[in-house]
């Protein structure tokens, strides 16, 4: 069978069974819209308002759905515009390939009108990239690339394709294309019983869950793991959901903004069972004040055994396999004192159920969503108050940029949530700084019939980084207030949104209340709250987790 390389392209997207790809066309990928557009309809094409916002809509897919996320970009600028999506599935571990053409071969390296040496840009946020100059392994690249992007530790990978690859024809057999296995580290007996002993003889254990668990679909077995030995759970950021939040040993979230309680309970524990999680600065502080503590680390990725915190016994591999393992070994144990301690430590807000606070609004809008319910944000405060509302009991119910913490995120990460989960009722918490960097994707919401809730948290400020000059730059605000220069629900209308403002509890009811009747309608409802209100506690940076400003 002869082929160019367009077609090999979009053949290989199909055995892959990849059904939806997000995209902006340019000059260089002309020859790969071409062949799309010939295929009628057979790949779905979302061209999104910006290569930013493309790569996030293909992360958010990808999260909510388990499947790996596909954007076409341009060369030049298509292709840096799409480098913060990227470093952002890279920070949290995303399965994404991205393909962006390239100038011809013949003009690579002369400065040509828009090249740019994107697989050299994206070397250090990609788990791998290439640049095809050889279009009969074109074929064994794309499979490759998928192997890559899922396998092991998920993560993006990008593959430049010269306009005059995707021309050019060659013969194709796909038999010679094989399968790549990916082969699990083993683990020993040994290993199992020596952990399991750790475990059965803590008087103090804390579970301290992450991201890996959503990734590596381990929840169950986490749960059953909890259960069984009566441990409670905390969650990293990027962990919300893999843990039933309403469940008695459940804490909550851990680290800079984590509860008292939660962050407590892992200072105070004498073993952390760290599992799928890189135990970054955000979330476990200061390392060096865990010093009397054991650590069980279990990840698939090698790289993050002992990188930051020193564990005295370290599993690597798939999650199900060694949690199930330990889950036969262990025993359980009453910890119901270790338990009340930890929740004796926590701090109650004092706050009145009419006050306009984003606890309030958070609570509010979860009396009208089911628990299944998508929830994106953008990087702010708002982030950190659904993160700490929000009560999420499944896991890919919550994404966020965590690593990276990109601004802009959450819109389009939105609408690839509702392409890949259509049924599912999809909510964008947002604020009014991030809300400004990628708000033209409603034009996306629009165009393709992806209704979406946008819960914009309103302060006139860049309320995270003001916060922080509160606390650590006496109160200089430094280009952080902003005027009130954007009618928001002006913009809504423009975009095809219904709008509402709301100041106080009982109109954002009201407003609940009516978009409850609408039908796949996107909507923006403006939450306009006081820039003085602070998500509390924080851990000020460098410190250990249990110096909280409560």
């Amino acid at each position: 069978m002869r082929l160019n390389g367009a077609e090999i392209v979009l053949n290989c997207l199909k055995e892959e069974n990849v059904d939806t790809v997000f995209g902006y066309p340019g000059g260089a990928v002309v020859p790969l819209y071409d062949e799309l557009y010939k295929m009628n309809g057979e790949i779905n094409h979302v061209r999104c308002a910006h290569e930013q916002g493309c790569v996030h809509a293909a992360d958010g897919y990808a999260r909510s759905t388990g499947n790996v996320g596909v954007c076409f970009v341009t060369s030049g600028p298509g292709a840096t515009n799409a480098v913060t999506g990227i470093a952002a599935a890279y920070m949290d571990s995303v399965p994404l390939v991205v393909i962006s053409g390239q100038v011809t071969t013949s003009l690579l390296g002369k400065d040509s009108f828009q090249e740019i040496d994107i697989t050299g840009v994206t070397m250090t946020l990609t788990k791998h990239n290439y640049l095809v100059k050889d279009i009969t392994k074109l074929p064994e690249i794309m499979k490759e690339a998928f192997n890559i992007a899922q396998n092991g530790r998920p993560g993006p990978v990008l593959i430049d394709i010269p306009k005059n690859i995707f021309l050019e024809e060659t013969e194709i057999d796909s038999n010679q294309i094989q399968d790549k296995q990916i082969i699990i580290d083993k683990i020993t007996d040994a290993d199992i019983d020596k952990a399991a002993h750790i475990i059965n003889s803590s008087n103090k254990p804390v579970i301290y869950a992450g991201g890996g668990v959503i990734i590596s679909d381990a929840s169950k077995e986490l749960i059953v793991f909890a259960k069984k030995s009566g441990i409670p759970v905390v969650n990293t950021l990027m962990g919300l959901g893999n843990y039933p939040r309403s469940d008695e040993l459940s804490l909550g979230m851990a680290g800079m903004h984590g509860f008292r309680e939660a962050n407590l309970a892992v200072k105070n524990s004498d073993l952390i069972i760290g599992i799928g999680t890189r135990f970054s600065d955000r979330g476990i502080g200061k390392s060096d004040h865990y010093n009397f503590t054991k650590i069980i680390h279990i990840d698939v990725d090698n790289t993050e055994i002992n990188k930051n915190m020193k564990c005295d016994i370290s599993f690597i591999g798939d999650m199900k396999h060694i949690i199930g393992k330990l889950s036969d070994k262990i025993k359980f144990r009453d910890r119901t004192e270790w338990i009340r301690k930890i929740k004796n430590w926590s701090v109650k807000d004092k706050i009145n159920e009419s006050d306009f606070v984003a606890k309030n609004i958070l609570n509010k809008i979860q009396e009208y969503y089911k628990k299944d319910t998508i929830v994106t944000t953008d990087v702010g405060q708002h982030q950190m108050w659904v993160a700490q509302y929000w009560e999420f009991e499944k896991s890919r119910t919550f994404l966020t940029s965590g690593g990276l913490g990109a601004m802009g995120y959450g819109l389009g990460a939105a609408l690839g949530a509702k392409l890949g989960n259509p049924d599912k009722d999809v909510i964008l918490v947002t604020g009014d700084g991030s809300f400004r960097m990628n708000c033209n994707e409603m034009s996306t919401s629009t165009k393709y019939n992806l209704p979406v809730v946008i819960i914009m948290f309103n302060n006139n400020s860049l309320g995270l980084v003001r916060q922080l000059q509160t606390h650590f730059a006496g109160s200089r605000y430094s280009q952080t207030d902003m005027t009130q220069d954007v009618d928001y629900m002006v913009l809504a209308q423009a975009y095809g949104f219904k709008g509402y403002q709301v100041n106080n509890m009982n109109d954002l009811e009201r407003a609940l209340n009516e978009v409850a009747s609408l039908s796949k309608k996107s909507v923006v409802i403006e939450c306009i709250i006081d820039k003085e209100e602070l998500v509390l506690p924080i851990v000020p940076p460098g410190s250990p987790i249990n110096n909280q400003i409560i």
